[in-house]
């Protein structure tokens, strides 16, 4: 077949010609019988037809034109909003090290918890150790796709813009389409404004983070780090805090509601809203069987688990020592900082022995009670409310407990009062959250000999009956004590209670080693946070003698040597300072230095400070860290200076160790999170440590340094030793059948009531007086209240220790002599000293009347004449 001629010059089939002849036509009329076309219209200009295809390809055109420029718009916007969300975003591979914070705790010497420090609470664990449910139960309540998503989840944006135009205009809130990765950005980097903007920067940041560390580091920090309600933060605490249970033996319903919880922890507390937390938790469940992390059975089952939050029982804290741990936490602020202190993960190991400290806690206690009954009288009651029977249980609820109070005293009210006895109140709960319950007891008249009034400042005579100490309506603190049997047998009954205006404090620490063994700064933590053991700074009174007779005894004075005790006085700017002897009135003349010390004679102490110069003796304190920068005045001597309490008890160590300084420490160890050791309290080199077994045991090098010879520190320990056997502080030792020295201090007009003194295993130092120094009474020695104390506490630290008597050093030369009283004892010498006949001491010192006692206030005097001593 021939194929069709399309060429322009051919015209088409049926294609019109024109009517001049130049061409045939085909139609039906035309001058050659084709006659079925009508005749062509009359020649003359004519309107092209516009082509469908042409109208089509310009809109197409058009629309393709708008649409590239609408995306060079869009994309120099969204370049734009790229930049802005990445401008300033933080740096993201610091968190491929980050460890969430978690508490700190401080255990005392056994062991035990005595105290955890958080501001969030915090058990940090390893992806590894989080059982693979627990992970999988926030995985499927919170980001079903978090395995295979790049840390922004499309469906999941999709279908929360979708589900929030429905909702528009419920009220509903919307709902979000946050990853995990997601969260953690949020958490960790970007913070929680509901801005737009923070959204686009939470998503860079989300994928910037799939890229830089592993899905599983990924969800160890969110399942560390997220807060779940009732202070937990982390999956570890919270499981603690709601079920009291590790992680590894929760049931699949309880690892369902801690997957239910980052949504909104307080609407799904199961305590607040049980019916709420419940359905959170099966839906849980619904999306833990979807994932196949659980079966069918097993999702079933789980759902019907009832929903029980058991709380987090603590773990037992040791009692006692509040002072001893805010000093810990205090030390730890200033070595590590106070963030790391709290939320490092720190573990504190301390030297607080929990026996000692209850023993050391309750001897203070008891012993500054007998002293507010003995000498404060009764100061009233805490409030007064009504008496009536419908009345006064409501009415005492609102009474506030006063700080102070010891954990076995409650508040009472007076209900009925007669001559022998009172009936009293209280409000009892059987169980925390239990209603109250009233309770009444009888609180009789033979245990108010004590309770004298106090009124302006003064005390009264003595009650006569009850009505004279309480009366109906009055709110007082009281105390149960259990019956008794036997001879003087007694019905349980209450008793009186105040808390003690007066004060005290007590150190005892090892003196080989400087740990602080046991330490109170106060009656009560609860009443005051001020440590007068470390804080309060006092005047030592008689206490810090030692320090002028050990400075005679380093210089070669032998302590048989003949001192002058007679009347001194000296000429000041101020006036005459005559200073005497505590409570006699006549001088000894002369006495040795055993003597001296032993009857604690002020005038002796002045004339040896005099004689080996009081730079001398400043500088002792100094090297003993009694006082570090002394005055150097005359009054210092007789312990008119300020210290604390555990600087004495640490000087007073350096007696009994050979001589050698001691540095006070509460902290055995400190370790990080990952049970590195970052600090020990060791300052001993260790040679050999690092050798082989076979090269023998190592040897410990002892670096503390000799702040006095040993021969003059035990000399020291042998004069103190004669004070609690032959002197003021005979009451120290009573009893205890061991080797015992120390030495009592009082200070002018009985402010303050010292004793420092030590057996060879311990050193206590005990200090009473009141925190605005005022007198105590008179009569009221460190050796009547402050000597008994440590002989308590030494009596607690020592029962199940046999005697060990103190050691000589080499070289110390040990002679049989006779006291001024005729008793016989070894006195120790240095070598070539015990036979020598030195003249007698002090003769050439000015003499003159008496004056005051102990600490005399001579000190303020004293100070301003510094540059002439």
């Amino acid at each position: 077949m021939a194929s069709r001629d399309l060429r322009a010059e051919r015209p088409l089939v049926g294609e019109r010609r024109p009517r001049d002849g130049s061409g045939s036509s085909l139609g039906n009329g035309g001058g050659n019988g084709g006659g079925d076309l009508p005749p062509a219209p009359p020649a003359g200009p004519r309107r092209p037809r516009r082509p469908r295809a042409l109208w089509l390809r310009r809109t197409v055109g058009f629309v393709f034109s708008v649409g590239l420029v609408g995306v060079v718009v869009g994309g120099i916007a969204g370049y734009g909003l790229w930049r802005s969300a990445t401008a300033d975003l933080p740096d993201h591979a610091w968190l491929a090290d980050y460890q969430p914070p978690q508490m700190s705790r401080i255990y005392a010497a056994d062991s035990r918890l005595m105290a955890e420090m958080a501001i969030e609470r915090r058990v940090f664990v390893p992806i590894a150790a989080i059982p693979k449910r627990v992970q999988q139960a926030f995985v499927s309540a919170e980001d079903q796709n978090f395995w295979s998503h790049g840390g922004v989840d499309p469906l999941a944006v999709a279908r929360a813009a979708v589900t929030n135009l429905e909702q528009l205009g419920s009220g509903r809130r919307s709902i979000g389409a946050s990853t995990i990765t997601q969260q953690v950005a949020k958490n960790m980097l970007v913070g929680a404004d509901r801005t737009m903007m923070r959204k686009v920067r939470e998503a860079i940041l989300a994928q910037r983070l799939e890229t830089a560390m592993s899905k599983d580091r990924i969800l160890e920090i969110y399942l560390n780090e997220i807060f779940l309600g009732a202070q937990a933060y982390g999956v570890a605490a919270a499981a603690q805090n709601y079920f009291n249970k590790g992680l590894d033996e929760l049931t699949v319903g309880e690892m369902a509601f801690l997957g239910a919880l980052p949504k909104a922890p307080n609407n799904y507390n199961p305590n607040r809203h049980p019916e709420a937390a419940k359905a959170r938790r099966d839906w849980v469940i619904e999306r833990m069987a979807e994932d196949r992390a659980i079966t069918r059975a097993e999702a079933d089952a789980a759902k019907a688990e009832p929903l029980i939050a058991r709380g987090r029982a603590r773990p037992d804290l040791v009692p006692v020592g509040q002072y001893f741990t805010e000093e810990v936490r205090r030390d730890l602020n200033n070595r590590f900082g106070a963030e790391q202190t709290s939320m490092g993960g720190l573990v504190v190991r301390t030297s607080m022995e929990p026996r000692l400290q209850a023993a050391v806690e309750k001897s203070l206690r008891d012993h500054l009670m007998n002293y507010d009954r003995r000498r404060g009288g009764w100061r009233g009651p805490v409030a007064k409310v009504s008496a009536a029977p419908a009345e006064w249980m409501p009415a005492l609820e609102g009474v506030a407990r006063t700080p102070g109070m010891l954990a076995d005293w409650r508040l009472a009210v007076v209900l009925e009062v007669n001559n022998r006895e009172a009936r009293l109140g209280w409000a009892e709960r059987p169980a925390p959250r239990a209603a109250a319950q009233p309770r009444e007891g009888r609180m009789p008249f033979e245990d108010m000999a004590w309770a004298r009034p106090v009124r302006d400042g003064r005390m009264g005579p003595a009650p006569r009956r009850m009505q004279d100490v309480v009366s109906p309506g009055d709110v007082v603190m009281v105390e149960t004590l259990p019956a008794t049997t036997g001879r003087n047998a007694r019905a349980e009954r209450l008793v009186l209670r105040q808390i003690p205006e007066v004060e005290g404090a007590v150190v005892a620490l090892d003196p080989a080693t400087g740990r602080v063994l046991a330490m109170s700064g106060g009656f009560d933590f609860g009443k005051s946070w001020f440590n007068r053991a470390t804080q309060a700074m006092r005047q030592p009174g008689s206490s810090f003698k030692p320090f002028v007779y050990v400075t005679a005894l380093e210089q070669g004075i032998p302590p048989n040597q003949q001192l002058l005790d007679a009347p001194f006085e000296m000429n000041t700017p101020q006036g005459v300072w005559r200073p005497g002897n505590y409570g006699d009135r006549t001088s000894n003349g002369w006495v040795t230095m055993r003597t001296a010390i032993e009857k604690s004679l002020n005038l002796v102490t002045i004339r040896l400070a005099q004689e080996v110069g009081i730079d001398k003796v400043a500088d002792t304190a100094r090297r003993f860290g009694v006082i570090p920068n002394m005055p150097r005045v005359l009054s210092m001597s007789l312990g008119a200076g300020e210290t604390t309490v555990m600087r004495m008890a640490a000087g007073y160590a350096a007696f009994v160790n050979g001589g050698r300084g001691v540095e006070p420490s509460l902290i055995d160890s400190v370790q990080d999170r990952f049970g590195h050791v970052v600090w020990r309290n060791d300052a001993r080199r260790c040679q050999g440590c690092d050798a082989d077994v076979s090269a023998g045991p190592p040897t410990l090098t002892d670096t503390r340094r000799q702040v006095v010879d040993p021969i003059a520190a035990y000399q020291m320990v042998s004069l103190l030793q004669g004070v609690t056997q032959r002197g003021t502080g005979i009451a120290a030792a009573k009893g205890l059948n061991r080797p015992v020295a120390g030495k009592t201090g009082t200070t002018n007009d009985y402010y303050d009531n010292w004793f420092v003194g030590f057996t060879p295993d311990i050193v206590v130092a005990v200090w009473v007086g009141f925190d605005d120094p005022h007198s105590l009474g008179e009569g009221e020695t460190g050796g009547g209240n402050a000597a008994p104390i440590f002989n308590e506490v030494v009596a607690a630290a020592l029962q199940d220790s046999p005697p060990v008597p103190f050691r000589a050093p080499p070289g110390v030369a040990l002679v049989r002599v006779s006291t001024s009283n005729g008793q016989s004892i070894l006195e120790p010498f240095r070598p070539g000293t015990e036979n020598s006949a030195r003249p007698p001491m002090g003769a050439n010192l000015a003499s003159g009347a008496e004056g005051r006692s102990a600490g005399s206030t001579a000190s303020a005097v004293d100070s301003s004449l510094g540059g002439l001593y």
